[in-house]
């Protein structure tokens, strides 16, 4: 069973900024896209930003485009998520995932394993 292992939750004021992190066992890492994805109270799980296996790519939900940055270092098999400028509307539980190819995609089915998440407030 692979393990993903989030870290770097918690709560800070609208405008400020947090980075998530991801730890990923090495040979279940290199050579798989990796994403970000969150959930709302309420709300269904929503894709937020996915990284390809080598780095080279990536992509990100409209409503964190400019904001969010993601980012990967192979050879310590972490995922960083760097947020900025959040609001309120950022506030979810955020999930780290492992995509079972090279590419990534916004489907949750391409996704074999998750985190636990950890929880991102944002107060105003």
């Amino acid at each position: 069973q692979v393990q993903l292992v989030e870290s770097g939750g918690g709560s800070v004021q609208a405008g400020g900024s947090l980075t998530l992190s991801c730890l990923a066992p090495g040979r279940t890492f290199r050579g798989n896209a990796m994403g970000w994805f969150r959930q709302a109270p309420g709300k269904d799980r929503e894709f937020v930003a996915g990284i390809s296996g080598s780095g080279g790519s990536t992509s990100y939900a409209d409503s964190v485009q400019g904001r969010f940055t993601i980012s990967r270092d192979n050879a310590k098999t972490l995922v960083d998520l760097q947020m900025n400028s959040l609001k309120p509307e950022d506030t979810a539980v955020y999930y780290c995932a492992r995509n079972r190819y090279y590419d990534f995609s916004i489907q949750q089915d391409d996704y074999d394993y998750w985190g636990r998440g950890t929880q991102v407030t944002v107060s105003s």
